[in-house]
Order: structure tokens, then C-alpha cells, then sequence
């Protein structure tokens, strides 16, 4: 007990010392919550007298790896991430000694888009993950991926080279997509691939030949890549699908379209939860960080500003549920993330 107290001194300590060097709410992490958090630092910034919360991209690992790196206003105050912090991920934080609570506040879908001046592609996610992933079999044993146009795939596909543009390892799309494509959709359930007794978690290794294009943790430069190549599709957040409506088109999967509707009823399968880790220590040190907090619950619902933008709206009880977590501040452990 005595150390714990210590411990706890020490943080508040070295926080209070270094809280002069910021009077702002510092939030970095996913690209895909970027927009949303954004909209409401500035929601925020507007309604109070003090400074607009800085919002930064980056990446959900990113996000989440800052968020834990310590205690002090060196350090940023909130994580976003597209992606749920792993367990490997929360140890770091408590090595750190960074206590956090997990804040879900909304719906992503994940979509394959092209120009709209391309024929639209409808595809099995199976067929989506046998396309992307590293390794496909042959022979009895998994090789490198040697499928170069979606044709070859399946016959039913476009006769075009596969090129698809997406975001870097530490993007939370990327862990996603890999999770629910790769994985779950293709390695899983692909009778071919259980005959080489190839560990599915492996397919989440992105193909590294040029068919997949690492394309930066900036959303809107996919964007601006498949305006320019026809030929070529990108993967992204729905939010940037949603803004882009009249460029681009998203892809059928499993013969689903990418809609706010269907990421809603779950009939598009390849969707995921969107989150903020906030620090513990930094809560009652760094201005206005529980009004952020709040600021949330006056823009989430199912006609509010977020929801305008892309973001699909919580249940009514995952929000109730939500802002007991944004008054109780529960401590995430290991436990909660298996």
C-alpha cells in the first residue's frame, strides 16, 4: 500500500510540475476517428472558454501506444483508436504505470471503394481475403500469393490487375480489415487452406508484391489516388466513403453494400467498434477533459452532427452504458480486453 501511495505521488508530482507547458487537451490515433474527434474539440472549443483540443492523426497504434508512454503533459491525454487496445498493449501501459478507461463511442465500416467511373466490384470477402493476403495454397502447402488479377481469383471478378491502396501496420483499418477479411473471412473457412494446417492468424500478413499499396495513415490521399487511377481500389474508413459520394463507389461484400444502414443492422459484415482511451492522471490536471468527454454524448445520436458525418451511432443501452463508464472512470484491465 505504501508504494502504491508512493507511486501515486510521484505521478501527481511530475504532472503538476509540467502542466503549465500545456493548457490544451493533446488527442492523437486512428485516422478514422480523426474526423469525429475533431468535430467535437471543436464543438467544445466553441462552447468553452479555453483552448480547442488539439486533435493529431497517426494511427490507432499510435493512439494507443502514446496514450500508455507515461504520465506528464509531454505525453498526450487521450488515444483514439480503430481498433480495441490489445492485451500486449495494456501492459505496456501498466508498466508505465498509466491507468485508463475505455470509451467505445460509435460504428466504422470498413470499404473497399474505386471511382465511380469503374465498374463497381461485388465480391465474397472470402474471395477479398484470397486476394490480399500473403499466402494462398498450392500443392498442399501455403506460398506466396501469385494471384495478379481479381480474374484469376474467381473467374466471376473484373480481368484487371489486383492494386488496392490502403493504410500501414500500425493503422487500426488495417488491424481490422486483416481480422475480419483475411482471417475470419478466407483462412478460416477456406477448406483448402485447413488442409495445410496453416495458423489462421498468419493471413493477416498483408501481400508485399504490389498488389497491396501501403498509402499512409491520411484517408484522404487513398481518396485522391482513386481519382487518379481507375483501375486501382482503396481501403478506408465508411466516413470518407459517405463524404466522397459523388467520386467513388464501395464495393459489394457478400452482397452487401457498404451503407450507414446495413453497417447499422449488421448486414455488412465487415464493420468494427471505434474508441478513446482516456489517461487517468491527466483528468483533473489538463483543462476540460471530462466537458471533452461529454461533448460526445451531445452529437452520437442517430440524427446528430457525428452520425452526419459517417460515424454509425451506439445502441441506446451501449450509450447509457457509456456515459456511467465517462462519470465512473473504470480502470481497463487485462481482464475486460479477453
Amino acid at each position: 500500500m505504501k508504494l502504491k501511495t508512493t507511486i501515486a505521488f510521484i505521478a501527481a508530482s511530475v504532472i503538476t510540475t509540467t502542466a503549465i507547458a500545456r493548457d490544451y487537451i493533446s488527442i492523437a490515433g486512428s485516422s478514422t476517428v480523426l474526423p469525429f474527434a475533431t468535430i467535437v474539440a471543436e464543438q467544445l472549443g466553441r462552447k468553452y472558454n479555453q483552448k480547442t483540443p488539439v486533435v493529431e492523426s497517426g494511427g490507432s497504434s499510435v493512439g494507443k501506444k502514446g496514450v500508455c508512454d507515461g504520465i506528464g503533459t509531454q505525453y498526450i491525454d487521450i488515444g483514439n483508436a480503430s481498433s480495441r487496445m490489445k492485451v500486449k498493449e495494456l501492459e505496456y501501459c501498466n508498466k508505465n504505470g498509466v491507468q485508463l478507461t475505455e470509451i467505445k463511442v460509435g460504428y466504422d465500416g470498413i470499404v473497399v471503394a474505386n471511382s465511380k467511373s469503374s465498374e463497381q466490384l461485388n465480391i465474397s470477402i472470402s474471395d477479398l481475403g484470397k486476394a490480399l493476403t500473403a499466402k494462398v495454397p498450392f500443392n498442399g502447402a501455403m506460398v506466396d500469393n501469385f494471384y495478379k488479377t481479381w480474374k484469376q481469383v474467381n473467374p466471376s471478378l473484373p480481368d484487371i490487375a489486383i492494386k488496392v491502396y490502403g493504410p500501414p501496420t500500425t493503422s487500426g483499418t488495417r488491424a481490422s480489415f486483416a481480422e475480419i477479411v483475411n482471417e475470419k473471412g478466407y483462412c478460416k473457412k477456406d477448406k483448402e487452406v485447413k488442409t495445410t494446417g496453416y495458423n489462421p492468424k498468419k493471413c493477416r500478413a498483408m501481400r508485399t508484391d504490389g498488389a497491396y499499396i501501403e498509402a499512409g495513415e491520411q484517408d484522404n490521399l487513398i481518396v485522391q489516388k482513386l481519382q487518379e487511377d481507375k483501375d486501382a481500389f482503396g481501403i478506408f474508413g465508411f466516413s470518407y466513403l459517405d463524404q466522397n459520394t459523388d467520386k467513388l463507389q464501395g464495393a459489394i461484400l457478400d452482397g452487401s453494400n457498404p451503407t450507414f444502414e446495413t453497417i447499422s443492422d449488421g448486414s455488412y459484415k465487415a464493420s468494427r467498434a471505434l474508441y478513446f482511451y482516456v489517461k487517468h492522471a491527466h483528468i483533473n490536471v489538463v483543462p476540460s477533459i471530462k466537458e471533452y468527454m461529454k461533448e460526445w454524448t451531445k452529437h452520437w445520436d442517430d440524427d446528430g452532427m457525428l452520425s452526419d458525418s459517417g460515424m454509425i451511432p451506439l445502441s441506446n443501452t451501449e450509450r447509457t452504458k457509456v456515459i456511467n463508464d465517462m462519470n465512473t472512470l473504470p480502470v481497463l484491465t487485462k481482464e475486460d480486453l479477453k
